[in-house]
């Protein structure tokens, strides 16, 4: 079943940019890095999905990120109101 989930990833991998490379003109160099980038990066991550379901989502990665700025400005917040 796995298997069958990759090969349908696999497929939209391929078919996106087909679709949607020729619609950008040939001066679009940035957008087409970007658009190239998001889709290896987009695929990466639907593949370790697929092979590890209890992995943690980008917003936990975020949320991690930004909890010592958080209790920071609680502790700044609450010295200033008390």
């Amino acid at each position: 079943m796995e298997w069958a989930a990759v090969l349908g990833i696999a497929a939209v991998l391929v078919f996106i940019p087909l679709y949607e490379w020729p619609k950008m003109n040939t001066q679009m160099k940035r957008e087409k890095t970007a658009f190239a980038a998001m889709t290896v990066l987009g695929g990466i991550l639907a593949f370790l999905l697929v092979f590890y379901p209890e992995m943690p989502g980008p917003t936990q990665f975020i949320d991690a990120m930004y909890k010592p700025l958080v209790k920071f400005l609680e502790k700044l917040t609450a010295e200033r109101s008390g």
